[in-house]
């Protein structure tokens, strides 16, 4: 029997992306009410500190690369949904990103993404710290081979019947 021709049990599992019998689904989320939502994600790229200064100032070879960074970090979590296997399309409101120093050597990534959706923008804002940091990493790779993206996270998320939740705050 194919799966096509299998008997559908949409039972739920537990796990709001799989069905009853394990296989991978988009979440209905037409019953839930749009409200207003923000998620920041924050990532790490580990640089020689001449590199990062370089960075930092904006006299990179290949170009200034925090603003090119940033562009792509916007254009990514634009692009979100075409991206992740199941992942909703949300009407973005904003996408900011910056940047500063992090350690000795490093670049810290801070991404908010917001919207007015039935679901959350989380995914949105880890997605535009994750391009913004290969986009860092594509920039310097020529100065510096041993450059390292990570750690890559959510900070904070707010809206939606779960609310708030920030990084640390619940454990």
């Amino acid at each position: 029997m194919s799966e096509r021709d299998a008997p559908q049990n949409d039972e739920p599992t537990g796990l709001s992306h799989l069905d009853a019998r394990g296989r991978a689904k988009m979440v209905d989320v037409a019953s839930k009410p749009p409200t207003e939502r923000e998620a920041r994600a924050r990532g790490v790229v580990e640089l020689d500190a001449e590199v990062r200064t370089m960075l930092m100032a904006g006299t990179l070879p290949k170009g200034e690369g925090l603003p090119v960074a940033k562009i792509a970090g916007i254009q990514a979590a634009k692009e979100t949904a075409r991206l992740i296997p199941l992942c909703h399309q949300v009407p973005l409101t904003s996408v900011s990103l910056e940047f500063g120093p992090h350690g000795d050597a490093g670049v810290e990534i801070l991404a908010t993404a917001r919207c007015i959706a039935r679901t959350g923008v989380e995914m949105e804002a880890l997605t535009a710290v994750s391009v913004a940091a290969l986009t860092i990493y594509d920039m310097c790779k020529a100065l510096c081979r041993g450059a390292v993206i990570g750690p890559i996270e959510l900070v904070a998320k707010s809206g939606g019947r779960s609310g708030e939740w920030t990084r640390g705050a619940d454990s």
